[in-house]
């Protein structure tokens, strides 16, 4: 007797009539006789579930859970969707035109896949080539074209440096070298060093704040998400700190009474465990 084949993990159904389902949900929810709650959401009291959703899903990913990762994109799509809703019960657009407007600026700027070829081979001509045509037709609505004009101000200040500088960098505003960047970083650290001793606040934070934007950069340089990057070492700072404070705890101390040498021998005891 042969053997069943394995039931796929697939999903059986489209992707469009998936989506169209959440979409008559969403409907149906701000719609009469729906979900008070959902009725009375605005564009402006979604803006803290859409971040949360959006690191959610980042969480996910740096953990590799690919199956939490399944549930937290749905939960994105889903504060899409209810801002697209909002905006058809305003008779503004609906989430339709919301699609077809990715759709059409996907094949238009990959011109090189869709088109009838451009050249185009590598990652780093492929961002190069976008920012082109993205300031074309920037250029053809009449708009000033400033490469920089659409990075968000209202994203983590280490993402949107990490953003600006991509951009800058795919129209060759860039150090030549990793190495560049390091001394860029070693000179920066030296200012901040001289700020800190003998100038004020302000200005220590100036050089701060150029000491970030450099390590941004070399972590683009070397292909590391700068965001993701410092979320991981912020996991695994309160990973050891959390096992530090139940050394103490085991032992009858609180962290809270202890002396920075025995803090410092615990840590090293956690770090090197």
């Amino acid at each position: 007797m042969a053997k069943s084949e394995p039931e796929s993990r697939l999903p059986q159904s489209s992707a469009g009539e998936e989506f169209q389902k959440l979409v008559d949900i969403m409907a149906r929810l701000r719609g009469p006789g729906g979900c008070p709650w959902d009725r009375e959401q605005t564009l402006e009291s979604l803006r803290g579930f859409v971040l949360e959703e959006t690191y959610e899903v980042l969480d996910a990913i740096d953990r590799a859970d690919h199956d939490d990762l399944r549930g937290e994109i749905g939960d994105l799509l889903f504060e899409g969707v209810f801002l697209a809703q909002i905006e058809t019960d305003e008779e503004r657009f609906t989430v339709a035109d919301s699609l077809r407007h990715i759709s059409d600026k996907l094949v238009r700027r990959h011109p090189h896949v869709f088109g009838a070829g451009s050249g185009v081979s590598t990652p780093e001509q492929v961002v190069e080539q976008w920012e082109q045509i993205k300031a074309g037709e920037q250029q053809s609505r009449g708009e000033k074209k400033a490469l920089l004009a659409g990075v968000p101000k209202s994203m983590p200040a280490l993402a949107r440096a990490n953003e600006i500088s991509a951009r800058v960098a795919a129209v060759g505003f860039d150090w030549a070298r990793t190495d560049d960047v390091i001394a860029k970083i070693e000179e920066e650290v030296a200012e901040l060093r001289e700020a800190a001793a003998h100038e004020s606040r302000e200005r220590a934070a100036e050089e701060m704040g150029d000491l970030l934007f450099s390590i941004a950069n070399l972590a683009r340089k070397l292909g590391i998400e700068p965001e993701s990057a410092l979320r991981k070492a912020n996991e695994k700072f309160t990973t050891r700190f959390t096992a530090l404070e139940d050394v103490f705890e085991q032992r009858g101390a609180s962290v809270h009474d202890a002396t920075l040498d025995e803090m410092e021998n615990v840590w090293q005891a956690v770090k090197n465990g």
